[in-house]
């Protein structure tokens, strides 16, 4: 886009504003780009002054014509079709809905770990359906994600719960989100973390993803098996998130109130081992060999990178991730032995 100061790199989401063309009048949002934001430094197309989107159609057929409000009492709010609305044909699945059958759920912290996690489920039951349930503690809109484009044949949807929207279903929560990816997706196995992008302030609760460990809460509460992807870094120089990141040890160790299994990779450093201690009081550490997780991080449809890091930046972060993603995995094999119909595909 070109502005008074000279050009500058703009975003728009056609959803919501319409087609820009060259030569538009933009009205433009530059408070990330000015702050410099790294996941997010753009300019945002607020409108086309001069050519408007077509109004929506509440006809009961389209997206729109649901009452789930997004963004809610802001000018851009968004209004689609909840999964378990009235109107929804998913409506009378997801009433009898009640429970996640103990599907194997990961929660992560950052939206950098989903690919990761993935490679983990993929390197250990390649078949396994996958869904993503979006909270909205980073980007709202789920179209902001290059990563969520470059899995899009490789799971089976997602679910943007909470504020977050422009998944493939719509959720008002994270409980609903998650239902929905076991029960209209028909997911063996769901990721559940944050958009891109996420807000702290260097403190030990201002941090958007400690809302993992309320995930945890819900998946438990729901008969689901919640997989805790740990934070672990080597190659992060913040003293906060060195070694294990202060924000596992806070979502983990305070905000989860029900049990999860907390994947390890083998081989990892003893120190690391320790200051994962004083989450056993609740959790449950799991050694997971990692034979062949390396290669299935390589080999990733899409590029691995954690704040600016690269997989050989910070190969132990997306190394955990994996593991996790490699456990969960191995939970089926439970179910089926137990006569789980999905897991037994």
């Amino acid at each position: 886009m070109l502005t008074g100061d000279g050009p500058v790199r703009a975003l728009a989401y056609p959803q919501l504003v319409g087609l820009p063309e060259i030569g538009d009048r933009v009205l433009l949002n530059v408070g990330a780009l000015v702050m410099g934001l790294g996941t997010g430094g753009y300019a945002l197309v607020v409108a086309l002054p001069d050519r408007l989107p077509p109004d929506p159609v509440a006809d009961g057929t389209t997206r729109d014509a649901g009452h789930l409000v997004k963004a809610r009492y802001t000018p851009l709010q968004v209004i689609g079709l909840g999964v378990d609305e009235e109107a929804s044909p998913h409506r009378a699945v997801m009433a009898a809905a009640t429970s996640l059958d103990g599907m194997p759920v990961v929660t992560a912290d950052l939206h950098s770990a989903l690919p990761a996690i993935l490679a983990g489920i993929r390197a250990t039951r390649a078949t396994a359906k996958v869904a993503y349930v979006m909270t909205d503690g980073g980007a709202l809109p789920a179209w902001f994600s290059r990563t969520l484009d470059g899995l899009s044949g490789e799971l089976a949807g997602t679910v943007t719960t909470g504020q977050a929207f422009g998944g493939d279903l719509e959720a008002g929560t994270v409980h609903t989100g998650l239902l929905a990816a076991r029960h209209v997706l028909g997911a063996d196995v769901t990721v559940v973390a944050q958009g891109p992008g996420n807000l702290g302030t260097g403190t030990a609760w201002g941090f958007s993803g400690v809302a993992l460990g309320e995930a945890v809460n819900a998946i438990g509460t729901l008969g689901g098996r919640p997989v805790g992807s740990l934070r672990l870094s080597t190659g992060d120089g913040r003293a906060r998130h060195h070694g294990v990141s202060h924000h596992s040890l806070t979502a983990y160790g305070k905000v989860a109130l029900l049990p999860a299994d907390l994947p390890v990779p083998d081989g990892l450093d003893p120190a690391l081992l320790a200051a994962l201690e004083p989450l056993t009081a609740r959790h449950r550490l799991v050694p997971v060999p990692v034979g062949g997780l390396d290669e299935a991080l390589r080999a990733s449809p899409v590029p691995l990178s954690t704040m600016g890091r690269t997989l050989d930046e910070d190969h132990t972060y997306f190394l955990a991730a994996a593991a996790a993603g490699r456990h969960a995995a191995g939970l089926l094999a439970e179910l089926a032995h137990e006569g789980d119909p999905v897991a037994d595909r």
